[in-house]
Parts: structure tokens; C-alpha cells; sequence
């Protein structure tokens, strides 16, 4: 389930999800690091928990590969 009961709701997919949008949004393309960097510059977040947010919105098609490689919202 994406939305637990018995944890915090800012390690849930949808708000990690939703940071991920956010920094997409404002810069565009980011490197996979570079994503998870900046990522952590405000909020405490494991790589396992990055990972699967990152396939969660992979899988529901609000982000792809960029043509660099790295990480990009879909148009």
C-alpha cells in the first residue's frame, strides 16, 4: 500500500514522489546522484526508498529516461 498506517507519511511514495516532481519541475533533467543529492538536501531519504518512489513514477508515466541518461518529467 502506498499510503501506510504505521509510519511517518513523509517516507510514504506519494510524498517522496512528490519531491522528486517538485525538483524535476524546477530544474528539468537531473543525473540519478544528482536527483538523489539534491533530494537529500531537504529531506532524510534512504536509497531504497528513493528507488521505489522513483519506480513507482516510472510505472505510472510521470517520468522517463532523459536523451542524457538521467532522470526527466514526461511531456
Amino acid at each position: 500500500m502506498l499510503l501506510p498506517e504505521d509510519i511517518h507519511p513523509d517516507n510514504s511514495l506519494y510524498v517522496i514522489g512528490g519531491y522528486i516532481i517538485k525538483l524535476l519541475s524546477s530544474e528539468g533533467e537531473f543525473g540519478f546522484m544528482e536527483l538523489y543529492a539534491d533530494l537529500r538536501i531537504d529531506r532524510e531519504v534512504p536509497m531504497p526508498l528513493f528507488l521505489l518512489s522513483l519506480d513507482w513514477l516510472f510505472l505510472i508515466g510521470v517520468i522517463s529516461n532523459g536523451e542524457g541518461g538521467g532522470v526527466t518529467l514526461c511531456s
